[in-house]
């Protein structure tokens, strides 16, 4: 289908980022938002806020059934508020109340010779992306979604409105949520064979997910975001060694695929992924994603090693943005700007709207990006705010 000229506006604005071309018009935003924040900002703006369309975003991420096995949740335990539920992924996640994140308390598979014997449903299967449901990646984050709309009726409320981007995950954000952490870890070293077999089984899976994903879309999506967390804050969960044997060949056919149908890639991975950044370069990828801050990633610095070659999304530090001084957020927002001087860059923070974020303090930050982040940037008005700022805070 054709696009509309406001989603078209929107999808070149990242486009042109991602080629940090001279027609950039402004800095792209986009964002990932919790339960809580959404709420505080129901309670502020009305029960019809959506932020994505509220904060006048430029993309917006929306994920269909990905789980291996496209089932109900079986509810194993229950008391109130307190649950544990079995997946389509085989896991037994914990939530409770209002604790943040869930506990994966089992998996299926316990032992590496199980790999082997583990199936997966038809990762084109029309349910995953025409039926309502519940599904893991979608239902089981900061709180618990059951029977979640279809992934196209979904699709359908926002593509004339922003470019809608679909989702996959890469081979180990899918092979820890079937194994578990400690076992994806200690097998790819300690059973090297096995666990080369069921990368490659993971592998067929995500990709014939992928092109059924842009199939179903029928045009209606602008891009992907792949999601891989292979980090933590000081640096890779395993060797980039690791990485370029069992997950880069995965992550070059997603981004190749997205690539021969005009869908820019976001690759949203957390902490300091910095070491593998020049074969994200040489897979072709646009944008990297989060940037946390508090992995010491400093978008400002990275631009400067990057130029030209690879995009970053993301930055803004989450910790700044929960002190809710709008000093603090404005400077904080300005001295990142610097990094899109010459495009690359989307205005995002690194890693999602928190619930102790005050719906004034991202708006705040939205107004302060909207204001400077007019292409050409005004680097010197920018500059000198930030040294003003700089002296207010320290005064």
């Amino acid at each position: 289908m054709e696009k509309n000229d406001v989603v078209l506006k929107k999808l070149n604005r990242i486009k042109n980022a991602a080629k940090f071309s001279d027609k950039c018009d402004k800095i792209p935003v986009g964002e990932f938002f919790w339960t809580g924040f959404k709420n505080k900002c129901i309670d502020k703006w009305g029960k019809d806020f959506d932020p994505y369309l509220f904060f006048d975003l430029d993309y917006i991420p929306i994920t269909p059934n990905m789980d291996p096995h496209i089932k109900s949740f079986e509810v194993i335990q229950q008391n109130g508020e307190d649950i544990y539920i079995r997946t389509g992924f085989e896991a037994i996640i914990h939530r409770s109340g209002d604790i943040v994140m869930p506990h994966y308390d089992s998996f299926s598979i316990k032992e590496p010779e199980e790999m082997a014997k583990f199936t997966f449903d038809d990762p084109a299967d029309k349910r995953r992306f025409n039926n309502a449901s519940d599904d893991q990646i979608n239902g089981v984050g900061d709180v618990l979604l059951r029977d979640i709309p279809a992934w196209s009726e979904r699709v359908d409320a926002y593509v004339d409105k922003l470019p809608v981007f679909g989702s996959v995950c890469e081979g180990y954000e899918y092979v820890w949520r079937i194994v578990g952490t400690e076992n994806s870890l200690m097998w790819m070293l300690a059973e090297p064979e096995s666990f080369e077999d069921f990368m490659k089984r993971i592998g067929e899976f995500l990709v014939g997910f992928t092109k059924a994903q842009i199939e179903e879309g029928n045009g209606r999506l602008s891009g992907m975001i792949i999601w891989g967390d292979v980090a933590y804050r000081n640096g890779m969960l395993f060797s980039p060694e690791a990485w370029r044997k069992y997950f880069k060949p995965i992550t070059k056919q997603l981004i190749d695929i997205c690539h021969a149908n005009d869908l820019p890639v976001i690759y949203h991975g957390c902490g300091n992924a910095s070491i593998i950044y020049e074969d994200m370069i040489e897979l072709g990828l646009d944008f990297y994603n989060p940037l946390e801050a508090k992995a010491d990633l400093d978008v400002v610095e990275l631009e400067k090693e990057y130029r030209g070659r690879l995009g970053f999304c993301g930055n803004i530090d989450m910790r700044v943005l929960e002190r809710n001084n709008l000093d603090e957020i404005k400077r904080e927002v300005l001295y990142k700007m610097q990094a899109a001087n010459t495009g690359g860059w989307i205005f995002q923070s690194d890693h999602s709207i928190s619930n102790d974020v005050e719906p004034e303090s991202y708006h705040h930050a939205l107004k302060v990006v909207r204001e400077y982040g007019e292409y050409p940037l005004d680097l010197d008005k920018i500059r000198a705010e930030i040294k003003r700022l700089d002296e207010k805070l320290n005064s």
